[in-house]
C-alpha cells in the first residue's frame, strides 16, 4: 500500500475492517498461534528491512523472545504506513512504524497502541542513521536548495518528508517548494545515481550505499527536527493489547532487552543485519547504526506531532498520552 492521498481513507476505513474481524472469531485475525512441546507462542511482527529493526532480530537470535514464551515471524513492507492496517486487521499481532504513522492513524480513528521503543535518532548532526543526500557532483549544497528539486522519501506525507521540510526551513528555504517522490528505501541509491531524483532521505544501510557512491549528506533532517528524536516504535492494535495483555508485556519486555543488548553489541548488530538485508560487506562496516533507548523521547515526539498538525497531516491532534507506552 502507498502512502498517497488514499492513504489516508483506507487508514480510516481499516479500523471499520478491524472490528468486523474481531467480532468473526477466526484465528487469522489477530490471535497468536501456539507452537511446541514447550508452549511458545508465535506472533507476527510486520517490519522494514533496514537497520532499526536489527535488535529484534538479534533478540530473537539471543534468545529474549523464547525466553518470554515467544517466537517472532517477520514479515517486510516499505512502510509504517503499510504496516498500520495489517497490525489493526489482524494481519500481524505487532508492528514496527515510524511514529508519525501511528500518530496519523489515530488521528483517522485507526485503534492503534504503541507498546514498545523502536529506534531513536544519534542526536549528531552529519552523523546519524538517517540523512538527506545527494549524488556526486551535484550542486545542491545545502536544504534550502532543494526548492524546486525532487526528494524521494519511502512514504509520502509523513515523518521523512515532514523532518525534511523542516531541515528545508531552519536553513532558510519554503518547504512548500520542495518536490517529494515515492520510493522504496533500497531504491533510492540507483535512483540517485541515474539521475532519476535530485536527493534523498535515507536510512542506513541505503545511506552507506549511497556514500559508498560518492553521495553527500546535505542535512541530518531528523537531527534537525529534535534533539534524539525518537523515530519509530512497535505497537500492536488497541483491541489486541486489550484481549492479550500477558503478551503484550512479554513482547514489550523481550524487545527493550534486545534494545538495550544492541546499544551495547555494535558488531553483532552488523552481522544479523545481513541475514535481512543484502548489503556488501565493505559497505555494511560503515553504517552508522541509530541509538536503542529503552524508552521513547516523549519532548521529541510532542514535537514531531507539532510539525506534523502544522503540515496538516492530521485530521484531529493526536492523544499521545493514549498512544504510548
Amino acid at each position: 500500500m502507498r502512502c498517497t492521498r488514499r492513504t489516508f481513507t483506507v487508514l480510516a476505513a481499516v479500523a471499520l475492517l478491524a472490528a468486523t474481524a474481531a467480532c468473526g472469531g477466526s484465528d487469522d485475525n489477530g490471535k497468536p498461534s501456539a507452537s511446541g512441546s514447550g508452549g511458545t507462542t508465535t506472533v507476527k511482527l510486520g517490519l522494514i528491512p533496514i537497520v532499526d529493526v536489527a535488535p529484534v532480530y538479534l533478540g530473537q537470535k539471543k534468545g529474549f523472545y523464547e525466553k518470554q514464551g515467544l517466537k517472532l515471524a517477520f514479515t517486510q513492507a516499505q512502510g509504517g504506513a503499510a504496516i498500520v492496517p495489517g497490525v489493526v486487521s489482524g494481519q500481524f499481532q505487532f508492528g514496527f512504524s515510524n511514529a508519525t504513522s501511528l500518530m496519523v492513524a489515530q488521528s483517522k480513528g485507526v485503534p492503534v497502541k504503541a507498546v514498545a521503543n523502536g529506534v531513536g535518532s544519534t542526536g549528531k548532526d552529519g552523523a546519524d542513521f538517517g540523512a538527506v543526500v545527494v549524488k556526486k557532483g551535484s550542486p545542491i549544497r545545502t536544504a534550502k536548495d532543494l526548492e524546486g528539486k525532487s526528494v524521494a522519501v519511502n512514504t509520502l506525507k509523513n515523518i521523512n518528508d515532514t523532518t525534511v521540510r523542516e531541515s528545508v526551513r531552519k536553513a532558510g528555504g519554503d518547504p512548500d517548494k520542495v518536490k517529494f517522490v515515492e520510493l522504496a528505501f533500497d531504491q533510492m541509491p540507483a535512483a540517485l545515481d541515474k539521475g532519476q531524483i535530485d536527493a534523498a532521505q535515507v536510512v542506513e544501510p541505503a545511506l552507506a550505499t549511497v556514500k559508498a557512491q560518492g553521495g553527500t549528506v546535505i542535512a541530518s533532517n531528523f537531527v534537525d527536527t529534535a534533539p534524539d528524536l525518537t523515530v519509530a516504535l512497535y505497537f500492536t492494535a488497541a483491541q489486541y493489547a486489550q484481549q492479550h495483555p500477558d503478551i503484550v508485556k512479554k513482547f514489550a519486555a523481550a524487545t527493550e532487552e534486545s534494545l538495550t543488548y544492541a546499544n551495547s553489541h555494535p558488531d553483532e548488530v552488523r552481522q544479523i543485519v545481513t541475514s535481512y538485508t543484502e548489503i556488501p560487506q565493505a559497505t555494511l562496516d560503515k553504517v552508522v547504526l541509530p541509538a536503542w533507548p529503552a524508552e521513547p523521547n516523549r519532548a521529541s515526539l510532542d514535537r514531531l506531532a507539532q510539525l506534523g498538525q502544522g503540515d496538516g497531516l492530521f485530521a484531529k491532534t493526536p492523544d499521545l498520552d493514549t498512544l504510548l507506552p
